[in-house]
């Protein structure tokens, strides 16, 4: 417990007298640091990455009103075997905690503070005592360290007392217990090497020069800022209610001129809501995003406003939406600045863009609602530096008297769980979630702090139709869609996605029984007729979409497989159910039901529940020995990177590394079709030219055969570098880098960017990824236009070209005594029947490590082998942003003019 706090003022003061005698608070951001009232709560605690004289870790305890610290050089360890020297130094003040950003240089600890970790801490004994005597045990509760540690001052109890003003040598252990590492593993510090808070990197916040920490008071029982050095509670009600009036918000905030127009936040497209509790969700609107501008001046003594409204790149449309501009103007503000949505709302409470379209088209702009959900500047004062909740908090009592059919609402955030916010959002036939970081400042651009995730759409279509494979074959490329309104076939668009090779063929065969000489839809856009082949409407397709679009067609429809249970005559266009009550309701009042304790909690994607709708035997069977990774963990691993794994693999013949009994055991390949294949894993014929024999490869399209290769054990994935349709064509160009053990990492990811310069001025855009072991990938997607044998030599070109420049590092033989002290710089992958493993596949040895993908800016800092498919949970972080997404969007071409360079040099 924290002291009492009528002794806990004059108490703090004292304590912090070192440290308030250290700093110039009128030129340090650091906070100057107050008396916290007691509660019985728990006890923070954070850990705060240094770059000052030389980088170091300043490891802080909650106790008494303040942050006892102590500056640990190397930072923590969880291996009980290193004991980290901790000097201690003066208490810091509790707001300490959540301060992250740039001390000015001539300061004292000039430099860079991150907040690399924070949660609480639970003492094991008498702190007190424990100070005094140098040797305090206890269980740190954060983010990225956890379990027991205990802090020993060296020399005992013969060292000096541990006063605020003394410094004194400790050393900081990781004691023996179910989050030690024993093993010759990574460093905490660094596979976690960026904020626990805003996720940047020391670099990131030392060029961004500013702080996120919050001095505000609280008017709740303890500070503001203490809260914010230990994780939130989730809580199933409104985020943002509002605590505090106006002016006392405001007392802290900088004072500005009214700024001009501020580009807004974006935010960043994931896949799946953030699963921590210190973020808000509120429902993403579909319309227009638009900032107002609210202006007041005084004319013959009385005070008129007036309001500006620009769009997301700062055009004027105050004129197109004078209705919302009037009720701006009627805001009790002298000056505002506001962030939000222009939407259109529907009889069930949600938005539609299409509707909002046809409001403008119309010239029925009385059906325009603005929804708020930000506050950027108020009477001469910048909000953007406040924490997100405190601006919401603003927002909402400056629009406590609007009502609720006002052209102006609030968009109320709510701070509950983003598994089933989504849910329910998408439930609801909402077009999914905004979820923001509550402790971010505003930030203009896209950045990570604001995240958006779309829901998707389901339901059964009838097929009228099929084109054939663009590219020749056996199978189908695309169905056309329809649904029926009073006994006509309605054209919905075309799915040409979520196929395996297997249904492809199947599909068609069925719809070759039923082909027709004329089209069964009521009417046909002309681009619907281009190569189409009719059939009689009889079969049933459900189909995954993303929305409606205007001309109510699907959009991004993906096949999902035949419906036997329902006659195509009952097909119709599925409407959203308005919920109760909903007639003309805002949308805050339908996110409302996620309040509902009774609502199902969706099932994430690394669930074991996740995998029920699968067939997999012997779950608990045991992998790996090191990581007890288990089939279980490995099916959850597949389902979960599924979207980004299998668009390098799908529709590509495979050889497969299964390893039935672990993989401290003998493993072996497997690329041709046996007997009792599971369900998803399928067949390509492919002709053997030395033979002439056809053999049957084995191919994976699905998250089903994902599934089913973790059934078979497989923790190796090779695809070809041509697909099953165009076999004889590669579209991708591969370099695998295998350095001797004696290069530094450094040298082989600078070799790599050498390749990229190459291939650069070759005009090839190229993507790099480690294998897994202490290797690279360089790729490069290519057309599918030449056969084998020219990219062949094509890369052959490159790689001499490469050794040519550098043949004291880079060799191309094979002769591993070659070899010794060089990388070895493998063309030969672009050869016909080659492959390479694929990105986010596991490797088949000890610890089993993941081939992973890099960002070419972050490729120095990789480490070959740390990503593992144990700590999946570490890492999986990094799907939000994958480097390769791009990978199969790009669209170029292996040159004449590149090939030819290449001949004429070599």
């Amino acid at each position: 417990m924290t002291k009492k706090t009528s002794r806990s003022g004059a108490a703090v003061d004292r304590q912090l007298a070192r440290y308030r005698a250290m700093r110039d608070f009128g030129t340090t951001k650091e906070p100057r640091g107050k008396a916290v009232p007691s509660a019985k709560q728990a006890l923070p605690f954070v850990i705060q990455k240094h770059a000052a004289t030389r980088l170091h870790y300043d490891f802080r305890l909650g106790w008494n009103g303040v942050l006892k610290s102590w500056a640990v050089t190397k930072g923590p360890s969880n291996n009980p075997a290193d004991k980290r020297l901790a000097v201690q130094v003066e208490d810091h003040p509790i707001e300490y905690g959540g301060f992250e950003g740039a001390i000015p240089k001539g300061q004292y600890g000039g430099g860079t503070v991150m907040v690399w970790d924070q949660g609480t801490w639970e003492p094991h004994g008498d702190v007190d005592k424990g100070l005094r005597e140098g040797h305090l045990k206890f269980s740190l509760h954060g983010e990225k360290l956890h379990g027991d540690w205990v802090l020993v001052r060296m020399g005992g109890k013969a060292a000096p007392a541990a006063k605020s003003n003394a410094k004194s040598n400790w050393l900081l252990i990781k004691e023996h217990d179910g989050f030690a590492r024993t093993g010759p593993e990574e460093a905490v510090t660094d596979e976690s090497p960026d904020s626990v808070v805003t996720g940047r990197s020391l670099d990131q916040i030392a060029s961004d020069e500013d702080h996120v920490w919050n001095s505000k008071g609280s008017s709740n029982e303890e500070d503001e800022a203490a809260k914010s050095a230990r994780p939130r509670k989730p809580k199933l009600q409104r985020a943002a209610a509002p605590a505090h009036t106006i002016d006392d918000a405001l007392r802290d905030t900088q004072r500005e001129n009214f700024p001009e127009f501020i580009p807004p936040q974006l935010a960043l497209a994931t896949r799946e809501p953030p699963e921590s509790d210190a973020w808000l969700h509120e429902l993403k609107l579909d319309g227009y995003r638009i900032q107002i501008h609210v202006r007041a001046a005084k004319s013959r003594g009385k005070l008129n406003r007036s309001a500006t409204l620009l769009t997301r790149n700062g055009l004027d449309w105050t004129h197109r939406m004078p209705e919302i501009a009037r009720a701006a103007e009627q805001l009790p503000v002298n000056a505002a600045l506001l962030d939000g949505e222009v939407v259109v709302l529907e009889p069930s409470g949600q938005t539609s863009f299409a509707a909002l379209q046809a409001a403008f088209q119309e010239g029925k702009r009385e059906r325009l609602t603005y929804f708020a959900f930000d506050l950027l500047h108020l009477d001469g004062h910048n909000l953007r530096d406040l924490p997100l909740t405190r601006r919401q908090e603003i927002l909402a009592s400056l629009l406590k008297d609007i009502g609720e059919d006002a052209a102006i609402r609030l968009s109320e955030p709510f701070h509950v769980s983003g598994v089933e916010m989504f849910a329910k959002a998408c439930q609801l036939h909402a077009e999914g979630i905004v979820s923001k970081l509550a402790s971010s400042k505003y930030s203009s651009g896209r950045g990570g702090s604001w995240q958006k995730i779309k829901c998707g759409r389901e339901q059964e279509f009838v097929i009228g139709g099929f084109t054939p494979p663009s590219k020749g074959g056996h199978g189908i490329g695309a169905i056309l869609l329809g649904y029926y309104d009073h006994g006509k076939l309605i054209y919905a668009g075309r799915s040409g996605t979520g196929f395996t090779q297997k249904t492809r063929r199947n599909l068609r065969e069925r719809l070759d029984k039923l082909l027709e000489k004329n089209p069964p839809f009521e009417s046909l856009p002309a681009e619907a007729r281009r190569n189409a082949r009719w059939v009689n409407p009889k079969l049933v397709a459900q189909v995954a979409f993303a929305t409606w679009t205007s001309d109510n067609l699907v959009r991004q429809a993906s096949f999902k497989g035949l419906r036997e249970d329902k006659a195509a005559e009952e097909v119709v266009r599925e409407e959203t159910t308005p919920p109760v009550h909903a007639a003309h309701a805002p949308v805050a009042q339908i996110a409302a039901k996620v309040n509902r304790k009774s609502q199902p909690r969706s099932k994430s994607a690394d669930s074991p529940d996740a995998l029920e709708a699968f067939h997999l035997t012997h779950p608990e069977k045991p992998l790996d020995k090191i990581t007890g990774l288990t089939k279980r963990d490995l099916a959850l691993y597949y389902l979960a990177v599924a979207d980004h794994l299998l668009p390098h693999i799908a529709g590509r013949p495979l050889s497969i590394v299964r390893c039935p009994e672990g993989s401290e055991h003998p493993c072996f390949f497997q690329k041709h079709v046996g007997r009792g294949l599971p369900e998803g894993v399928d067949s390509v014929p492919i002709r053997d030219r030395t033979t002439g024999a056809t053999e049957d490869y084995i191919t994976v399209s699905s998250t089903e055969g994902l599934i089913g290769l973790a059934q078979m054990g497989v923790l190796e994935i090779h695809p070809w570098g041509s697909r099953n349709t165009s076999l004889e064509k590669p579209d991708r160009i591969i370099f695998d880098l295998d350095p001797d053990t004696s290069i530094a990492w450094k040298i082989v990811a600078d070799s790599a960017r050498e390749i990229r310069a190459l291939l650069e001025k070759l005009g090839l855009q190229s993507f790099v990824k480690v294998t897994g072991g202490k290797g690279l990938h360089v790729v490069a997607p290519i057309r599918a236009e030449h056969e084998w044998p020219e990219v062949k030599a094509f890369a052959h070109g490159v790689a001499i070209r490469m050794e040519q420049a550098n043949p004291e590092l880079l060799i191309t033989k094979m002769t591993k005594s070659a070899r010794v002290g060089k990388i070895y710089l493998d063309y030969l992958r672009n050869d016909r029947g080659s492959t390479a493993v694929a990105p986010y596949s596991p490797r088949a040895r000890a610890g089993v490590p993941v081939s992973l993908p890099f960002s070419w800016k972050e490729l120095s800092e990789a480490k070959p082998s740390a990503y593992t498919v144990a700590d999946f949970s570490r890492w999986k972080a990094r799907l939000r942003r994958d480097p390769w997404k791009a990978l199969s969007e790009l669209d170029q071409s292996l040159t004449p003019e590149a090939i030819e360079s290449l001949r004429r040099d070599g």
